[in-house]
């Protein structure tokens, strides 16, 4: 009988010593600031409104992550050229975040000509917005994705005088790209700007109505950033324009005529 005792005594003594291993184990696991926020690549409407509901993160652990989201309408003619907002400041435990999505409600209109329209988006209610994103983080530092909304390539106009959103977004790690910003030498002037890499690929925003502009996001290269005010203002060209990683590249003051 006291050879049993004995022995339940150390099997107890192990599942206890085993237990507190895994606390331990589970106390020292490395977590990870996440924030998740938004811009527009803008439009040629009043307003875009959308409804964000959630914002979800897919880690390399495949592990879906629903981050403390700041939901409301946000209107994405506000988020341009560098002026951003977060949606989602988290802590994650996944060191690498495969996939964003963004869940949208069902109050997404846009504003033409002084009249609202709603905004049908199926796809996004029932799964979300889906962005690949492949991003590496790191434990000591407040890790951050942008999430590009481009409202002008993501309305589409029906036959019947209605609209659809269909989104169109790409994710920004400015960790990994460039910025490049300027200014207007007429500021007030209603002015598109268009930034064009050396392979083509295009980002667009306008300019404020201080007269500067920002466009984030943009991989290293050169670039041809096209300036374009209302009439009778012509186009402005500046050509060679090089952009390095984790670097904001200032045109200076770009003279409209």
């Amino acid at each position: 009988m006291k050879k049993t005792f004995l022995f339940l005594a150390l099997v107890f003594s192990s599942l206890g010593i085993m237990i507190s291993c895994s606390d331990d184990d589970n106390s020292n696991a490395e977590s990870y600031a996440y924030s998740v926020r938004l811009t527009d690549a803008p439009g040629p409407y009043d307003a875009v409104y959308i409804d964000v509901q959630g914002v979800e993160v897919i880690g390399n652990d495949g592990v879906t992550v629903n981050l403390e989201t700041q939901t409301g309408i946000y209107d994405l003619l506000e988020l341009s050229s560098g002026v951003e907002t977060t949606l989602s400041n988290d802590v994650i435990t996944s060191s690498r975040v495969n996939q964003v999505r963004l869940i949208l409600g069902t109050e997404n209109s846009v504003v033409v000509d002084g009249v609202s329209y709603p905004l049908d988006t199926p796809s996004a209610q029932q799964s979300g917005l889906k962005l690949q994103v492949n991003q590496t983080l790191d434990a000591n530092t407040q890790n951050s994705i942008l999430i590009d909304f481009d409202a002008n390539k993501s309305i589409v106009v029906n036959g019947n005088g209605t609209y659809s959103l269909k989104p169109v977004l790409r994710t920004i790690d400015l960790s990994t790209t460039g910025t490049i910003e300027g200014s207007i030498s007429i500021p007030g002037t209603l002015a598109s700007v268009q930034v064009v890499s050396s392979t083509g690929d295009e980002v667009y925003t306008n300019v404020k109505t201080d007269g500067t502009f920002k466009v984030l996001g943009l991989t290293a290269g050169t670039y041809t950033v096209t300036i374009t005010p209302i009439l009778p203002f012509l186009p402005v060209v500046e050509s060679n324009v090089t952009v390095q990683t984790g670097v904001t590249t200032d045109v200076g003051i770009l003279t409209i005529q």
